[in-house]
């Protein structure tokens, strides 16, 4: 790397700082991400280079996927399997959610059948980023269309609920972070298990073998906690940083269908998820209060935090969002194939 591409990336993750925090003060949801996207996206606009070299971005995937893993645990799985009938209706919510969705997108909004299925994603933000990248598909628009999703949801639903219902705060992921030796030997193996998926062909390699080796980890009880908060900070400004590179070049005008695209894209969301809502309090008997809080397709942590305070049950709510991240997780990929052109 020499040292003008030294300078290049350091001029734009400090961008990517500074927007993370404006987005941290005005209450963006996902300031880290959404933050850094936007502030390195408007940089790129006006030509600011933005160089990342592969070891940079490969450890942002491998401390990404293990963060996410670190959420899927005994007990979380042992609450899923408890409820194996409303899991099974956010399963079938989800892949009606995206096929729609993606039909939409490839038919009336330009996006190529790939990118439509990223953007589609009801959740897994991070994730169906970092597949987009892997891909090297249109990043910039997927990252568009899902940060509309993300933002209504994330402040919309609270604020619904808390006033139907009451309000407000847990976690899905732990609180402590893992030893330096764990954390340590959880990489090495991380980078092992994604060199192999990478020679595989499996999308985003690094990234899933995060999430495998740590959700291997935390089900056996060998990796306890999650990495330390400033490395995953760290590791969101650079994929934030990542993604507001794909607008070099890119058109304001061009914006506008993205951000059709985006609404489309949310008004489905919510429109399935109602339906699933519906569906489960009608076989179930179960309050709306906690089926929104357990189905919004987004919002993962403030969703699980308002269930302590409504008197809801927290477990439910928190295992069918992991479970949500886990469907996504093997969907998304199944779907990128069946997408790529014969």
């Amino acid at each position: 790397m020499t040292a003008r591409d030294a300078f290049g990336l350091t001029a734009a993750l400090g961008v990517a700082l500074l927007g993370s925090l404006l987005f941290e003060v005005i209450g963006f949801p996902s300031a880290p991400l959404t933050g850094s996207a936007a502030a390195v996206s408007l940089a790129a606009l006006i030509g600011l280079p933005v160089p990342m070299p592969n070891w940079a971005r490969t450890a942002a995937f491998v401390l990404l996927g293990i963060n996410i893993g670190s959420s899927i645990t005994p007990e979380m799985l042992a609450t899923a399997l408890a409820w194996p009938v409303t899991i099974l209706i956010l399963m079938v919510s989800l892949v009606i959610s995206l096929q729609i969705c993606r039909i939409g997108l490839t038919r009336w909004m330009q996006f190529s059948p790939r990118d439509a299925v990223l953007a589609a994603a009801p959740g897994h933000l991070s994730y169906a980023l970092a597949l987009s990248l892997d891909s090297k598909g249109q990043t910039s628009r997927i990252a568009v269309v899902q940060s509309i999703r993300v933002l209504f949801l994330t402040l919309c639903v609270p604020v619904l609920v808390a006033t139907l219902f009451g309000a407000t705060g847990v976690h899905l992921m732990p609180t402590h972070p893992l030893p330096p030796l764990v954390l340590a030997v959880l990489i090495g193996v991380t980078l092992a298990v994604g060199a192999l998926f990478q020679r595989v062909k499996v999308p985003a390699a690094y990234l899933l073998a995060g999430i495998f080796c740590s959700a291997v980890g935390h089900v056996l009880s060998l990796t306890p906690g999650q990495p330390p908060k400033e490395a995953i900070y760290l590791a969101f400004l650079v994929m934030g940083t990542l993604i507001g590179s794909r607008f070099a070049g890119q058109k304001l005008s061009a914006l506008r269908l993205d951000v059709l695209a985006g609404l489309w894209v949310t008004g489905v969301n919510v429109t399935i998820t109602l339906g699933a809502i519906a569906v489960s309090m009608v076989l179930m008997g179960l309050p709306p209060a906690l089926l929104i809080v357990a189905f919004a397709p987004g919002g993962v942590e403030a969703m699980a935090g308002i269930a302590v305070t409504l008197g809801l049950d927290p477990a439910f709510v928190a295992a069918h969002h992991v479970m949500r991240l886990m469907i996504l997780t093997v969907l998304m990929p199944v779907m990128l194939r069946a997408a790529r052109p014969n």
